[in-house]
């Protein structure tokens, strides 16, 4: 650790560890729900369950992301952050509109819309927290004494996420409207900005623990984040095929969706390349897993599974079920939950000063995790193809077809036991580095 004020990310990571947690709590009550064991049905509903899972999975993400940018953008820009104390006073504001949020979906109080279920009124204090942290980074990096690509296309990603949450903030009457600009929000960031997230995440741990010239991996970025806007943007139209907007959707999101696999394909491509080329041979192994695996899982999650359901003629079958529960988790698994996992493994010796880099718990959290959240995708994968044969090609109904592939959340929930297990030894891992010091300080 090179600035005292980088401390700020371990309290993010923290936090994030904690609401990822919680996540995992509510889909196992899903899980159970689902195969029949439904003992806290009449206090936490599916519906309710649902929002705060995917609710919690926004946030613990977003505060993964901005634990990075704190750690990240001190370094680059080479100074401290401009104020510690509000970047504290920001994670504690993040807290408690969390925690009021999801005391508000167990009384009912949300607005319906899926991954935008908050209150309006919070809403208005989100925006008033993001202002705060945009504050805080892009004066740190603007009065830094240089402006590195990899801290601007951060940046970038970061002020963009935040001016893509307004437009689900407008009021609209009618439904379809409603639903053309919640997928701005929602499609925009995960297919979109995330992406320059992810991209500059990557892009500083490939520099650091492959040691690589800054510039050669920077020129992989500029690619990255063309693809990201050639592909991303108009993919936008795979969610309005059947929604009620014009037809020209169909065939402006059929093209520029079966592009969107070329973004994640070239962060594969860079990683894996960059890693070649490395001299360096870094003693922090599990971060060089997460950072190498999030790409390679990330371009079959969100990519290769991505496009199998986005093209029009397979979306009539497929949309709105099981199948894109598949795609959903393995997609944000890879993309963006192994890139906060992977700057957590990184920064953690840095802040703490332990140099934990041959912790057995660490290596047991990587491979259990992702074979469990392999079998999860199976699992969902196989249910959903049995889904739509059933539901939209045989024509039953609904709650009859939930219940002959029944069998299949048992498998699932045996997986995610597997994945719970490798995520709490990562947080056990988390635990065992205490707390950051200055001790770790170097000159």
């Amino acid at each position: 650790m090179k600035y005292k004020s980088q401390k700020v990310a371990y309290w993010f990571f923290a936090l994030c560890m904690l609401l990822f947690s919680l996540q995992i709590v509510y889909g196992f009550i899903m899980g159970f729900d689902r195969i029949g064991i439904q003992g806290l049905h009449d206090i936490i509903p599916f519906n309710v369950a649902r929002a705060v899972h995917t609710n919690l999975l926004v946030v613990w993400l977003l505060t993964g992301f901005m634990g990075a940018a704190y750690y990240i953008i001190p370094e680059e820009a080479q100074r401290e952050l401009i104020s510690v104390k509000w970047a504290y006073i920001q994670l504690i504001s993040l807290a408690v509109v969390g925690v009021v949020a999801i005391v508000g979906f167990h009384l009912n109080h949300w607005e319906g819309r899926k991954f935008l279920e908050i209150p309006r009124e919070l809403d208005f204090l989100v925006v008033v927290n993001v202002l705060l942290f945009l504050g805080l980074i892009l004066g740190t990096l603007f009065k830094g004494k240089r402006q590195t690509t990899t801290a601007l296309v951060l940046s970038m990603g970061l002020l963009f996420a935040a001016l893509l949450y307004l437009p689900g903030m407008i009021w609209f009457d009618s439904q379809v409207m409603d639903s053309f600009f919640r997928w701005w929000v929602v499609h925009l960031w995960v297919e979109g900005v995330w992406e320059l997230i992810m991209g500059g995440i990557l892009s500083y741990l490939l520099i650091k623990l492959t040691g690589v010239d800054r510039e050669v991996i920077e020129k992989w970025l500029y690619v990255i984040v063309g693809l990201t806007f050639l592909s991303g943007v108009l993919g936008t139209g795979h969610h309005y095929y059947y929604i009620g907007v014009n037809k020209i959707w169909l065939i402006v999101g059929g093209i520029f969706s079966a592009l969107e696999p070329l973004a994640f394909l070239a962060m594969a491509l860079f990683a894996v390349n960059m890693y070649r080329k490395g001299e360096k041979s870094h003693p922090n192994k599990i971060a060089l897993f997460w950072t190498i695996g999030s790409s390679i899982v990330s371009f079959i999650g969100a990519g290769l599974l991505g496009f199998a359901h986005t093209l029009p003629q397979t979306n009539l079958y497929t949309h709105g079920t099981l199948v894109t529960a598949m795609h959903g988790h393995y997609a944000f698994w890879g993309a963006y939950a192994m890139i906060v996992l992977a700057i957590i493994s990184y920064a953690l010796p840095n802040v703490t000063g332990r140099k934990r880099y041959q912790s057995a718990t660490g290596m047991a959290a990587f491979w259990l995790s992702n074979i469990g959240m392999l079998g999860m995708t199976v699992a969902f994968g196989v249910a959903g193809v049995a889904q739509v044969y059933l539901e939209r090609k045989m024509k039953m109904e609904f709650m009859t077809v939930q219940n002959e592939i029944s069998i299949h959340f048992v498998v699932l929930l045996i997986c995610a036991t597997m994945f719970a297990t490798g995520i709490c030894l990562f947080v056990y891992d988390f635990i065992k580095y205490g707390r950051p010091t200055d001790e770790a300080l170097r000159a």
